[in-house]
């Protein structure tokens, strides 16, 4: 058994808060793609998620606060107190859709993603840096998602499912072709794992079988 060195988990830097790709890869990753979610439609997105939630919500609120101003002018002072606090907690969505439009523009800045010879990656963060890796190995399936934002931006969603969890690149160019890399990559990862090369034979009769659809040869 291969003996550990003793400062291995020696820490060698100070802790870095908000990394970048680069430092998270092992020895000898490499970086095939990475990119970073288009500006104009991460902001848009941002802005049409939970709108008009926010919006009725917001309007609901503003009407039961003018009807308590016009009918219950004589409130005592620790009624008005607690229709202050009960409103702004009840804001709450309201509040959220705010903050996501106050935040998108960092949010957007330290997003990215990357896809290695090994896994992928995706950075995503506002204060500090989140990092998801997902082993290709994992990936069950794999789905693209172009909605109305991402059609006039020309951009596209990419849905990586991995077992139990669930991940979204969002609003990257050229969708459609990513897509169409990343299942390859998926899929040439796994055959390397399940059927490394030892194992596969030079003529393997059960792999990119051909399919003759029509005529029966039967008589």
């Amino acid at each position: 058994m291969k003996k550990i060195s003793e400062d291995y988990f020696i820490k060698k830097n100070d802790v870095d808060y908000n990394p970048t790709i680069e430092s998270t890869l092992s020895q000898d990753e490499k970086i095939l793609w990475r990119a970073k979610p288009k500006k104009s439609s991460f902001v848009l997105n941002a802005f049409f998620k939970f709108f008009f939630v926010a919006l009725v919500w917001l309007a609901i609120d503003v009407t039961a606060i003018t009807l308590l101003c016009v009918y219950a002018k004589n409130l005592p002072w620790f009624a008005i107190l607690f229709l202050v606090i009960f409103f702004l907690i009840h804001l709450i969505p309201f509040w959220i859709w705010i903050a996501s439009i106050v935040t998108v523009s960092r949010r957007q800045k330290l997003e990215e993603y990357a896809f290695t010879d090994r896994r992928i990656i995706i950075k995503k963060g506002f204060i500090g840096a989140n990092m998801q890796s997902i082993l290709y190995s994992s990936i069950t399936s794999i789905n693209i998602r172009i909605g109305i934002v991402e059609r006039m931006c020309k951009v596209g969603d990419i849905y990586i499912v991995a077992g139990k969890d669930k991940y979204i690149i969002e609003d990257i160019s050229d969708p459609y072709f990513i897509y169409e890399k990343l299942q390859k990559i998926a899929n040439d990862i796994k055959s390397d794992i399940l059927y490394p090369n030892s194992l596969r034979s030079k003529n393997n009769p059960g792999y990119k079988t051909s399919y003759h659809l029509g005529e029966s040869k039967d008589k």
